[in-house]
């Protein structure tokens, strides 16, 4: 249990920090931009877990069906912070940032059970 704690934890920094700077190196325009750092994010997450595995006990190692989770549910995050705020203007989306919106996607996707 403390393994997977301290997994996920180094999931969220290192996609934090690392994310933004991959992405930069990455030349895409408009809203699309935030769908390819959906993508970074995911992969991130994933590569992290399968390090993590490697190193850490009672952590099992993720599955390719974990990196589909992780890019499906980063990408539908993706799509809710771009349209979103147009689709339900009620809800304050401005308090939740795009990227961690993204990173809590790649996230859950990769906590999802099989």
């Amino acid at each position: 249990m403390l393994g997977r704690l301290i997994l996920l934890l180094l999931q969220i920094v290192v996609a934090w920090f690392l994310a933004p700077i991959i992405a930069g190196y990455v030349p895409v325009a408009g809203v699309f931009g935030l769908f390819v750092f959906a993508i970074i994010c995911a992969i991130i997450v994933f590569l992290v877990g399968v390090l993590g595995a490697q190193v850490l006990r009672d952590v099992g190692q993720p599955g390719s069906a974990t990196l589909t989770w992780c890019l499906i549910l980063a990408v539908v995050a993706a799509a809710i912070a771009t349209w979103g705020p147009s689709l339900v203007p009620q809800i304050p989306w401005s308090r939740v940032p795009d990227h961690a919106l993204v990173i809590a996607g790649a996230i859950l996707g990769y906590l999802v059970k099989k």
